[in-house]
């Protein structure tokens, strides 16, 4: 056979070698279990994904969202058939339920479950855990930056809605139940009330500081604003604060003296999930000691994994902005859970907001 015929079939049996090689691996990741994670942008060390993947021979394809509402819409939207774990906080977890959303979780797959510190166990939203899983807790404060504002302001919500305390452009958080708690705090009101005559001055206030500001941003956007220099001030949670004093020293973060929101971000399983079974798994592989303070370690959040805790690095363990003293922690509340009824008032008011 001539040299060249030799080269020519030689090449043709490598492509086709290498062909049924790609075409083995893709069958190989096809057969893979897939969890779809729906989640909070920024809110996971994409290292620990791997490390599950590698852990069960599976891979995980993650979506975003910026807010529980827009979460919830996209559930109800088809979603819920559609996503094996969503992160929804606590006050919205019953609503998910009475929807028809969520699914029991299967504790005999968790039993990292009794790593749990038990103040995040049992809570009034979810009595039993039958539904959820903590998977990080903080508050919604205010961010901003050291450089632009004088060593003495007062740190009051005042920042943001008061016209004679505003140092230059801020942003508000585009999420309904933490601004409405924001603007009921500065007011002198529960966080969670559906007064109307109260809800009326709260639309008024909330009206008001977003003509003034730079807009409503979901998610880590104010974060990203401050470490830009775009915004001076900005309603954020307490987590993107940190992060992005990581990024910019001169970025700041605290809890108004007036008082503010503290939140638990749980995990949990929609009604129809497509693989059940590999997401009870998952919540069970966050709550192992050594990725509970992964997770903390990435996100700068609070863990509710109290085998966890020994791992957290003991600065972040010494920061009041993530573990708040007992005279800031008596300043937090947790947001009620509202009746369909009670939710048709704020929302109308939110929509007022957002439409002004």
């Amino acid at each position: 056979m001539p040299m060249k015929k030799r080269i020519a079939t030689a090449v043709a049996l490598l492509c086709c070698l290498l062909a049924l090689l790609f075409f083995w691996r893709l069958g190989t990741a096809a057969r893979k279990p897939t969890l779809q994670l729906y989640i909070w942008s920024e809110y996971i060390d994409p290292a620990i994904l791997t490390a599950f993947e590698k852990a069960t021979n599976s891979r995980v394809v993650v979506s975003v969202y910026e807010s529980n509402e827009d979460m919830i819409a996209k559930l109800r939207g088809g979603g819920v058939s559609q996503y094996d774990i969503v992160v929804p906080t606590d006050y919205v977890v019953p609503n998910m339920v009475e929807l028809g959303l969520l699914q029991p979780l299967n504790k005999n797959l968790i039993p990292n479950l009794r790593n749990l510190d038990e103040k995040f166990v049992g809570l009034p939203f979810d009595p039993e855990n039958t539904y959820t899983v903590p998977y990080q807790w903080g508050t919604t404060g205010i961010g901003y930056r050291k450089d632009r504002l004088p060593e003495n302001f007062e740190r009051s919500w005042g920042l943001i809605f008061d016209p004679k305390q505003q140092y230059g452009p801020f942003v508000m958080i585009d999420e309904m139940r933490s601004m409405l708690a924001a603007a009921a705090f500065y007011l002198g009101f529960d966080p969670s009330t559906t007064v109307p005559a109260e809800l009326q001055q709260i639309q008024e206030l909330l009206i008001q500081a977003k003509r003034r500001s730079a807009g409503l941003i979901g998610g880590v956007g104010g974060k990203n604003q401050l470490v830009s220099g775009t915004a001076n001030v900005a309603v954020v949670y307490s987590g993107d604060a940190l992060q992005a004093a990581e990024e910019n020293p001169n970025i700041g973060y605290f809890v108004p003296r007036e008082g503010a929101h503290i939140w638990l971000d749980v995990m949990a399983i929609p009604a129809k999930a497509p693989n059940p079974e590999l997401a009870n798994r998952f919540i069970n592989f966050i709550l192992e000691p050594e990725i509970g303070a992964q997770l903390s370690n990435y996100n700068r959040f609070a863990t509710p994994n109290a085998a966890a805790l020994p791992r957290i690095n003991p600065r972040d363990r010494q920061n009041p902005a993530i573990y708040p003293d007992e005279a800031t922690f008596a300043r937090l509340k947790y947001l009620k859970v509202l009746s369909q009824e009670q939710l048709r008032l704020v929302d109308a008011v939110w929509t007022a907001v957002k439409s002004s």
